[in-house]
């Protein structure tokens, strides 16, 4: 259309802004308008990267072994200490609303039982047992060296995933570390940056707007 003002295009020989092969790189190119903050900013981060890969990895593998051997560690003593006892029903457990279904093949009630300590006494608790199960019904429970139900000892796959959660999580906290870290160091230098071009202006700007 005829008075249209065209779009402004970039020239032919410069490339587009993003699609420069060396945009991520300006850093440490020489220009005009470059800073030694900038240059500086640029150090600092490739530097936090370097130590984010040597650092994260160590991290993972140092708290993941130590985190095997405590759970390690724990497992032993818990088969140790604990022991696998029959224990009785006292009253019936309540009946799943969909006998038969996987829902209730996965469902667990606690329901009290009497059984037999490890000092010989009887001794009741409550215990997680299948829905249905009637009063004077056997069931297996796992006994502390206190004579109370508890849990039982830690699987191999349980001290796996739990490794593997420290680990991770030992990993993640490095590599958050090194994004807050160079977060805070880019706000600094780019602060200071801009208290520099206000610098550099107010001593520009009264000879741009001096009367002629």
């Amino acid at each position: 259309m005829a008075g249209e003002i065209p779009r402004a295009q970039p020239p032919p020989d410069v490339p587009a802004p993003g699609r420069h092969p060396h945009l991520l790189l300006w850093r440490w190119r020489r220009n005009p308008l470059r800073r030694r903050t900038d240059r500086l900013e640029g150090w600092v981060a490739l530097g936090i990267l370097l130590a984010v890969l040597v650092a994260a990895p160590a991290a993972m593998f140092a708290v993941g072994d130590t985190a095997y051997r405590h759970y390690r560690s724990t497992a032993e003593h818990e088969a140790r200490t604990r022991d696998h006892r029959p224990a009785v029903l006292v009253h019936d457990a309540p009946r799943h609303p969909e006998p038969g279904s996987d829902e209730a093949k996965k469902t667990r009630y606690p329901v009290k039982v009497r059984f037999t300590g490890p000092d010989g006494t009887a001794r009741t608790g409550r215990a997680d047992v299948e829905p249905g199960l009637s009063a004077d019904s056997t069931v297996l429970v796992w006994v502390d060296a206190a004579g109370e139900i508890t849990e039982p000892p830690l699987t191999s796959e349980q001290i796996r995933s739990r490794t593997m959660g420290w680990a991770i999580l030992a990993f993640l906290g490095v590599v958050l570390t090194g994004l807050a870290a160079h977060a805070a160091t880019a706000l600094v230098l780019r602060r200071r940056n801009l208290a520099g071009w206000d610098a550099a202006w107010a001593a520009t700007a009264p000879r741009w707007s001096r009367s002629p």
